[in-house]
């Protein structure tokens, strides 16, 4: 019946991809040197590449293997028994369906801009309809389509301007709901349309802030709608279609923060939902019909990310153990079991098939670009029958040869208790004796998590550049439990950045890492730790690339899009107060240039609705004015991150020169 669905346009910062069984050597690759004059900017399609060298033809084309690979994400069920996936055969990811284990990928739209995501209309409508979520230009303004298979026709149902997201079909497949900012720009009002209804979308509740729809109710009369004003508080409520009221589902919590994953409907109307409530970590939990909570999980010490709930009540849960995703399915006696026969990485997306007997699941490995898999319990004694029904394509290269990482855990510079507080880390090591050259990728949020998915960037650093990656989940990174993820707030917002100093330290320890060529790489929230440790640590990083990255939070907060502000200052304080702006003005990057000595690398899509393009060009001009070289690589068709195939190899082409200019 229901699946956790994350919101829309969570876009990675490199593509899903593969590596190679034989790796290259870095000297195998030609050795540039850092031009004495700068090129003058040039065009490239839709890229604006300033102060960026020309790219050697051979890097060229051993990077573009690792761009070429095809991951599949898992859209929905088909009402025949396939799957729909999202993958990419040209620039973009677009809707393919899947009939049969390992069979060909039928191409099913091929749009300009990549569909985000797809809700296929349940299977008693009969027909194959899906709804389609689709931007322009990487803005986030998704709107929603109606494709029919039969005619190959596109019905656009949203106003074509404004945020739509989470769309959901009834089970009976009459009505979809979804929200949408289409009133003001900034709040979320949650929308219902009656299918096959030539009437467009109604309003069936005007809210305030940032919402989104969970599931409906098995009678069709009611929506589960959840509130989240940031990552450490969200509010599930009923919202009864009738009437157009809206009502908390735990009215006990009323003035708690309380945080809230997911909640989906059980066949009984009952409710199954995630939450921290009384608890460090995200729970799962069984509303009974008298209102009150059973905790199905306290004894898995780690968050419940993902779960799903079938036809017939079973349920499927996924737990970030460490990072890593474990599988587990509730038995009759109501307790998690795990679930064996799937490889090791981290599952993106679990879904029940409408028959309740299988259960369809998205998942990513350090070797796999992104496959997807299904489960089918032929007897509830038996193990489940396991089959791959994807195989990402990896550009030429054996996955054979990819790298794994390694999970440590560094000490930092203040303790846990009695002991040094220890933070997680995952280290991919090339092949050889070393010492490496090595790069600390950070991951965005700040309430992000780096994860043992694949990362084509990272392969190609590990086999062709012959560079160590060290990838931190520093202080304030999700899937650590709320005490951990709090650690970085209000004005210990810096102490995130000492967590990087203190693996610079730890590094200094690894006789197979060369302190003396290091380097730092992010995107997003991951950007401003780039540009802040350059400020902190220049004198022992070597370079920097901050990918769509905030070079002063002030700024960002004024100019970031309206429906998404308030959930920022949440994180990082109102820039409104006068003592707090004074504050982040203080710690951002922007406002201590002076100290950046380091090679820098600027990468930002012109139509970013998260961190705007402004933030990349201030620190560009910035440090340009202070007499430093700054590569700046601008996308004109992308937005807060880039996604179009052509872009993104010139991206992770351009980033590898970087390296061999400034790092090598």
């Amino acid at each position: 019946m229901a699946v956790m669905r994350k919101w829309a346009g969570t876009v990675a910062f490199s593509a899903a991809l593969a590596l190679v069984a034989a790796p290259v050597q870095a000297e195998s690759l030609p050795q540039v040197q850092t031009p004495k004059s700068t090129p003058p900017p040039r065009i490239q399609g839709n890229l604006v590449l300033d102060q960026v060298p020309e790219i050697p033809a051979e890097l060229a084309k051993r990077a573009a293997q690792y761009t070429n690979m095809r991951p599949a994400r898992f859209a929905d069920w088909a009402a025949d028994g396939g799957l729909f996936i999202l993958t990419r055969f040209a620039e973009t990811m677009q809707l393919h369906k899947v009939a049969t284990p390992l069979g060909a990928r039928a191409q099913w739209t091929f749009l300009d801009e990549p569909v985000a995501f797809a809700a296929a209309r349940p299977h008693t409508t009969g027909g194959d309809e899906l709804v389609l979520g689709v931007d322009k230009g990487g803005s986030e303004f998704y709107q929603l389509f109606l494709f029919r298979r039969r005619d190959g026709s596109l019905r656009l149902l949203t106003d074509g301007k404004s945020r739509h997201d989470t769309a959901v079909w009834s089970a009976d497949g009459k009505r979809l709901a979804f929200v949408g900012t289409g009133r003001n720009g900034k709040d979320f009002d949650v929308y219902t349309w009656a299918a096959d209804s030539s009437e467009p979308p109604q309003r069936a509740a005007e809210l305030t802030g940032n919402w989104r729809v969970a599931d409906w109710s098995p009678d069709g009369k009611r929506l589960l709608v959840i509130k989240f004003m940031s990552i450490e508080e969200s509010v599930p409520h009923l919202l009864d279609l009738a009437s157009g009221k809206v009502t908390p589902l735990l009215p006990e919590l009323a003035g708690k923060t309380v945080a809230f994953g997911d909640a989906a409907f059980a066949p009984d109307g009952t409710v199954w939902l995630t939450s921290d409530w009384g608890d460090d970590f995200m729970r799962l939990a069984h509303q009974g019909k008298n209102g009150a909570l059973q905790w199905v999980t306290q004894n898995i010490r780690w968050n419940i990310e993902l779960f799903a709930v079938s036809s017939a009540g079973k349920v499927a849960l996924v737990v970030n153990d460490d990072g890593w995703s474990r599988l587990h399915l509730l038995g009759d006696d109501g307790k998690p079991a795990p679930v064996a026969g799937l490889p090791n990485g981290m599952i993106r997306d679990v879904r029940w098939s409408p028959d309740g007997k299988a259960l369809a699941v998205g998942l990513t490995s350090p070797t796999s670009p992104g496959d997807v898999w299904t489960l089918r319990w032929e007897s509830p004694k038996k193990a489940p029958v396991v089959q791959r029904w994807t195989e990402g394509e990896t550009g030429g290269l054996d996955p054979r040869g990819f790298a794994e990482p390694t999970l440590v855990h560094y000490p930092t510079f203040d303790r846990a208790g009695k002991a040094p507080r220890q933070i997680p880390c995952f280290v991919y090591k090339p092949t050889g004796k070393g010492p490496f050259p090595f790069v600390i990728n950070i991951h965005g949020g700040p309430e992000g998590q780096a994860r043992p998915s694949f990362d084509p960037s990272i392969q190609l650093w590990l086999a062709e550049l012959g560079v160590a990656v060290l990838v931190p989940n520093v202080r304030g990174s999700d899937g650590y439990g709320k005490a951990y993820l709090a650690l970085d707030n209000g004005k210990k917002r810096e102490d995130s950045v000492s967590d990087i100093g203190a693996l610079l330290d730890w590094a200094r320890t690894q006789p197979d890492l060369d302190p003396k060529r290091a380097a730092v790489y992010g995107g997003s929230y991951g950007g401003y730790m780039v540009l802040a440790a350059l400020v902190h640590y220049g004198e022992r990083l070597r370079a920097g690339v901050d990918i769509v990255g905030i070079s002063n939070f002030v700024t960002f907060l004024e100019n970031t899009q309206a429906y998404r502000r308030d959930n920022r200052r949440a994180e990082y304080c109102d820039e409104r107060e006068p003592g707090m702006r004074e504050f982040l003005q203080r710690i951002s990057p922007l406002s201590h240039v002076d100290r950046i000595h380091s090679a820098l690398f600027v990468a930002q899509g012109a139509n970013d609705p998260r961190v705007p393009r402004s933030e990349a060009e201030q620190v560009v001009a910035a440090v340009r004015q202070a007499g430093k070289a700054v590569w700046y690589l601008l996308a004109k068709d992308e937005g807060h991150g880039f996604q179009k195939k052509s872009n993104r190899e010139a991206l992770v082409q351009a980033v590898a020169l970087f390296w061999q200019s400034h790092l090598l």
